[in-house]
């Protein structure tokens, strides 16, 4: 997903709350001139819109300081959140042209139903929902999806069985776990309960 958003150049010795105040959020980029950073002011209703749509290394975004003036694609690389009232009151972002290969955080998303959850009242367990991976910019997937119709009572997935995008490097270890099904707790009690009985 690309965004497009404008900011402006902060104004020297101007303070962060008085902006906040007047409508403006304080940002920085970063990586756009080696280690060099801009200080910058967006307004606060196209903050909020970029932080429905986008999300923190993962989104491709144009960002245009219209002042400077200068234009690239970045990463939103943190979003500060205020503690008391949950609103944003800082961003920073990186410019990734000319770095190469980026690190970004792509969620996964789970698609079908597992034989083993519909059939055999299995349950399915998801190990976790995002996925470190190593690609060009231009090459951000998305999501990665992750098909779990096949999947029985007692099958898992490691990272390296996922069919990641062409160019996009999982980051993780291979055989780290990704989903698996798990018998249902009663079954699981069941057999245990046998098993005593047996003994």
């Amino acid at each position: 997903m690309d965004l497009t958003i404008e900011s402006q150049k902060r104004p020297e010795g101007s303070k962060p709350k008085a902006l906040r105040r007047s409508g403006r959020i304080p940002a920085n980029l970063y990586g756009h001139k080696g280690t060099e950073s801009i200080a910058l002011t967006i307004d606060a209703k196209t903050v909020e819109r970029l932080l429905k749509k986008g999300s923190v290394n993962n989104t491709l975004i144009d960002l245009k300081i219209t002042d400077i003036p200068w234009q690239g694609k970045t990463l939103l690389r943190e979003v500060q959140i205020h503690p008391a009232k949950r609103t944003p009151f800082h961003l920073s972002f990186f410019a990734v042209a000319g770095h190469g290969p980026t690190t970004v955080e792509v969620p996964l998303r789970f698609v079908g139903e597992a034989i083993g959850v519909k059939q055999e009242g299995g349950m399915l367990d998801t190990v976790f929902n995002q996925l470190q991976v190593s690609c060009e910019p231009e090459n951000i997937p998305e999501a990665i999806e992750v098909d779990v119709s096949n999947m029985k009572v007692g099958d898992s997935l490691q990272i390296h069985q996922l069919s990641l995008p062409p160019g996009v490097t999982a980051l993780a270890e291979p055989e780290q776990l990704v989903v698996s099904v798990l018998p249902s707790q009663g079954s699981a009690e069941s057999e245990s309960t046998d098993t005593e009985t047996q003994s």
